[in-house]
């Protein structure tokens, strides 16, 4: 069972090669927050992304996404 403090709301997984991406939406006491997880092998590496934020974080991920696109 989850603790009401670290309240799972969404989640979803990504399975790239040998590495495993969770993207965790969780809520606190502090407010929303993505969690991603990057597992290769049994270890992990974590990164949490406050919700309020998250539309820069995915702007900046599409600009990456179109460079590397037109790259190619």
């Amino acid at each position: 069972m989850q603790h009401k403090n670290n309240e799972l709301l969404h989640t979803e997984k990504i399975i790239a090669d040998r590495k495993t991406f969770y993207l965790d939406l969780k809520k606190n006491a502090r407010g929303k927050v993505v969690k991603i997880t990057e597992d290769v092998g049994g270890n992990r590496d974590t990164i949490m992304i406050p919700a309020d934020i998250l539309g820069d974080f995915i702007a900046a991920l599409t600009d990456i996404q179109e460079t590397s696109d037109n790259d190619e």
